[in-house]
Order: structure tokens, then sequence, then C-alpha cells
């Protein structure tokens, strides 16, 4: 089967995505490339989500920080930011994630918009809630947990 040829081919544009969670948080790529799918379908419908075409294509994530690079078709840049923004939880961990550019190719997209280094993650004890407690900090932000869940403080908070 011959190739189509260059101007019919369709074209694609990378989104990076920032994926920020509780430092419990543990999920594959499969399961974030389920949750975004699904996010898609319900925000813009079955046709409009398979229009999208939404792919993750490099994931990476531990300790309740991460990345992804999400392809989709050049056209529906828009209504890929809006599905990728309507993820909130994956597999029971709620997340956060932001779109931090968008590029023409995976590589440009890494090499822009997502950092290398993962962010420095530390434990130190802190006064929180008038008892001692273990927090996990991260560029300034302070997840304590308390009972069975996280809260999120600031240096100020403590």
């Amino acid at each position: 089967m011959k190739h189509l040829p260059k101007h019919l081919r369709p074209r694609w544009r990378y989104l990076a995505v920032a994926i920020e969670g509780w430092p419990d948080a543990e999920f594959e790529r499969g399961d974030f490339q389920r949750h975004l799918w699904y996010a898609a379908q319900n925000l813009l419908g079955d046709a409009a989500s398979a229009d999208v075409d939404l792919t993750v294509v490099r994931f990476e994530f531990g300790e309740g920080d991460g990345w992804a690079a999400v392809r989709t078709r050049r056209d529906e840049v828009d209504r890929a930011r809006a599905a990728v923004a309507s993820v909130d939880a994956v597999d029971g961990h709620p997340v956060g994630v932001r779109v931090a550019g968008v590029s023409g190719t995976v590589r440009a997209c890494e090499e822009k918009y997502i950092r290398n280094a993962p962010e420095s993650t530390k434990e130190r004890t802190v006064d929180f809630a008038d008892a001692e407690r273990t927090a996990t900090v991260r560029d300034g932000r302070v997840d304590v947990p308390v009972d069975s869940a996280f809260a999120g403080a600031t240096k100020r908070d403590l």
C-alpha cells in the first residue's frame, strides 16, 4: 500500500501538559489516556472527540508530579485544550492539569515546554493543626497528610 502524498496526510499538533497530584498519586500512561478520552467524550460528544483524536505520545508521572505530550489534529487545538482541562481525576486520584504550550513536533514540545529535571521532593517535619506531622515539600508547596487525605499548604501557613 502506498503512502499518502504529503498534502493529504493529517497534520498534528502536540500539547505539553503539566500534571500535578498529591504525593501518593500513582498511575500509568494508559490510565491517563483513558481518562483523557472519557473527558473528551463527555465534553465534546462521540463524533467531535473522534475528530480531536487525542493520543498520549509521551508520559512521565511520579511522586505527584509529571507531564505528558498529547497529540491532536492541527485544526482541533482549541477543543483539545478544553478536553485536557476537563480532566480532574485519574483512577480516583485528584489531579490538576495545565497545557503549558503547543508545538508542531514532539521534539520541540519537549524542548520548549517540558522540563527535563524532575522537581525535587523533600520530606520534613512541620507544625500543622497543633501537631507535628511529616510533610512533603515541593517547590514552595507543602502537602501535609491529615487523616486519610492531604492538606495543601504553603510555607507561610506553617
